[in-house]
């Protein structure tokens, strides 16, 4: 099922799968949101829960039991029902199942809530422990955006610029986009830019961390995205690697990925969210549309 939000200044669509967004609009209908062609991406802005990025040999651990489950978690895969829909809000429920009991011993509930306000659409988690156990989890977002925005230009006259001057630290990965368990300084141009370009991501995602909480998608002229994350402490960006791929994927995320050959605790990932029972987590991000 395929739910749709229009304010007069945004519109978008929104799949009951996953509770992926599948299109964001202009009013005047200019698309911002990657189409999910297969030749690069099939995904548009998948929910990543209750883990972002790889898992070690697909599995992990909670004390002596392992499970498999596959990257990004398995929420991308589960049908959400409707909570409510209203002209400019839309709200999607997943509960645990017996199929994600099977991978995710917890008792859960996810909320995803779209909200337009003006030429901004925010979007908002809530997770609730209904287990009797402590819930370890991860939970972010995996938009892709069209490049170029418009006719004429070329991916590589967009820059990603940050709010505020800040001197990020990149988190690297192994070759099989494992962490390594080093960092490093990651400059920015003017202690803000990141200039793109299709090489930049032959090494798979840029994972950084201690960055502003706002960046900005932009050209000289034209229309521009802004993303603000405040409660989100990592972003990865990324797209196709070795690759020409006509857009990149902007994405916040509360954790990070697996070490390489380490099937991790999840009780003892420093970075998960450790949710004790009973207990309620809120977190979320949003996209701005301007026009210069």
């Amino acid at each position: 099922m395929v739910y749709e939000l229009n304010n007069g200044c945004l519109s978008l669509a929104v799949d009951s799968r996953g509770a992926q967004l599948l299109r964001l609009d202009s009013a005047e209908g200019h698309p911002f949101l990657w189409e999910g062609d297969e030749k690069y991406w099939p995904d548009h802005s998948p929910l990543l829960f209750p883990f972002v990025g790889r898992l070690t040999k697909d599995s992990y651990r909670l004390g002596e039991q392992t499970y498999s489950m596959p990257i990004h978690g398995f929420a991308a895969a589960q049908t959400f029902r409707l909570i409510r829909q209203e002209q400019d809000r839309l709200v999607l429920a997943l509960e645990s199942s017996p199929e994600t009991l099977a991978i995710y011993p917890f008792h859960f509930s996810l909320e995803v809530e779209y909200q337009l306000c003006q030429n901004t659409l925010s979007i908002c988690y809530t997770v609730r422990n209904r287990d009797s156990r402590v819930m370890p989890f991860g939970i972010g977002g995996h938009p892709g955006f069209r490049l170029p925005m418009e006719p004429g230009r070329e991916f590589s006259d967009y820059w990603l610029e940050f709010e505020s001057p800040c001197l990020p630290a990149r988190v690297l990965t192994t070759s099989q986009v494992y962490l390594s368990g080093r960092e490093e300084d990651f400059p920015l141009e003017q202690d803000r830019i990141l200039r793109l370009h299709h090489r930049l991501f032959d090494d798979d995602a840029i994972t950084l961390k201690n960055m502003a909480r706002a960046v900005t998608l932009r050209a000289e002229n034209g229309p521009f995205i802004t993303l603000r994350y405040p409660d989100m402490p990592y972003l990865g960006i990324w797209h196709t690697t070795g690759s020409d791929a006509p857009f990149v994927c902007i994405e916040p995320w509360t954790s990070l990925p697996s070490r390489q050959d380490v099937v991790e605790d999840l009780w003892c990932k420093s970075d998960l969210i450790q949710l004790a029972p009973g207990k309620e987590y809120q977190n979320g991000w949003s996209i701005t549309i301007e026009q210069n």
